[in-house]
């Protein structure tokens, strides 16, 4: 049945309720079964909905996308295929107590468009591992690809076991639907993956809600760093996927002694220094009436250039602005979900430390900051860039992408 009124919205809620119900009563071993027909489907399916989500979305790389369905199916089932989520999960005989595996009930999942089928993926198998229901809204430039990914898990969770009407979505999201659905008495809880407006959405609407919204990700080169080795891990990342991942690197602050060679590496390795004009231009197009451009989100640097109007060659990797204001005056200075970056020029690592808490305090509260050091020998850095920056994930020479999804380095 298509999901397109509030009417039809709540007729689906009500058979996701039955449905979970049912489920709650599951044993560890039906749960276990589900979630790893649930997770092979998916990881079967990787190619042909990385296709999709790029053909209707028009955002990112296909084969970057295949790694990402990849990730949420197989790794996130290897992560959690052995934990405990059903019945008595620990006794305490000292203090007499017992702790109970209880699902939360149904999930609202927001989708955002830069990820639309692997974030589908990861909390469809996550509802499932631990007997909850979840109902997406997708967003509306990936709804297809979204709500295929769904239903993939969904028809193999079925053909496992599962009650049919385990996992909804939104046919013709919009925000009147979205709005009706985080507000639903019968959500017990929401899972906001999106922008900033969605997550505080999310966030005020009474119920419990997990978000993660934006991420102005700061990286900060000091000058004992392996040159070499930062700017090959920072074009890795801000090109992966054209540089959707809201933990991808938005500025590179770099010691002012080091500044030149790291300028020299990124220019000799395909990055693109603009001059002031073309900053200017380039600048022009990153915001949209004070927000973040969707023209060029998850665009390739060619793309973006031509857009601002200049000229790059085709296989340039990132477009890189040298600005000085860390405010919202500076384009740059923003997030920006694509192949570009700032570059700013520090005195010290104490001055590029204040510049990158500075980026963060504008608009990356709680996401993502890296640092690249000599971590053996500066272990007074790595503490000290831990303890100023004001996010969950600090990371140390990693490409910010690929570390802050976790797993595929050491958490």
């Amino acid at each position: 049945m298509s999901i397109n009124s509030i009417e039809e919205l709540n007729a689906l809620v009500a058979r996701v309720k039955k449905a979970q119900r049912q489920y709650a009563s599951f044993t560890q071993q039906q749960v276990d079964k589900i979630f790893r027909a649930a997770a092979l489907a998916a990881a079967d399916a990787r190619i042909p909905l990385a296709k999709m989500a790029v053909a209707e979305s028009g955002m990112g790389i296909v084969e970057d996308k295949v790694i990402k369905n990849h990730f949420a199916s197989e790794y996130i089932y290897n992560a959690y295929k052995d934990e405990k989520t059903c019945g008595v999960l620990s006794e305490d005989d000292t203090f007499g107590t017992i702790t109970i595996a209880e699902p939360v009930g149904i999930i609202c999942g927001i989708v955002p468009t830069t990820n639309p089928t692997s974030t589908a993926i990861f909390k469809s198998l996550i509802s499932l591992k631990t007997r909850n229901a979840i109902i997406f809204s997708p967003h509306p430039r990936a709804k297809e690809a979204t709500n295929k990914a769904a239903d993939i898990v969904l028809q193999a969770a079925i053909a496992a076991g599962a009650p049919k009407d385990l996992i909804g979505w939104i046919d013709q999201p919009s925000v009147e639907l979205s709005n009706a659905l985080m507000h639903h008495p019968d959500i017990n809880l929401i899972l906001a993956t999106g922008g900033p407006g969605m997550v505080k959405a999310a966030y005020s609407s009474g119920k419990p809600a997990i978000g993660v919204g934006a991420g102005n990700t700061p990286v900060v080169i000091d000058e004992t760093a392996d040159i070499k080795r930062a700017v090959a891990s920072i074009l890795m990342s801000k090109t992966f996927d054209n540089g959707v991942i809201c933990a991808s690197e938005q500025s590179v602050v770099v010691v002012d002694s080091v500044y030149d060679a790291v300028r020299e590496r990124f220019a000799k390795c395909g990055a693109v220094i603009l001059n002031k004009k073309e900053r200017k231009a380039v600048g022009g197009v990153l915001l949209k009436n004070g927000a973040l451009n969707a023209a060029i989100v998850g665009q390739s640097a060619a793309a973006i250039a031509e857009i601002a109007g200049i000229f790059v060659p085709e296989n340039s990797k990132v477009l890189i602005g040298e600005v000085s204001a860390t405010d919202v005056s500076e384009p740059f200075a923003h997030e920006k979900l694509s192949p570009t970056l700032a570059m700013y020029r520090a005195k010290d690592f104490a001055d590029a430390v204040d510049k990158a808490e500075q980026l963060v305090a504008m608009g990356g509260i709680g996401h993502t900051s890296c640092l690249y050091t000599d971590q053996d020998n500066q272990p007074e850095r790595v503490a000290y860039f831990g303890q100023m920056m004001k996010t969950a994930r600090i990371l140390i020479n990693t490409p910010a992408s690929q570390g802050g999804i976790g797993d595929l380095y050491n958490f």
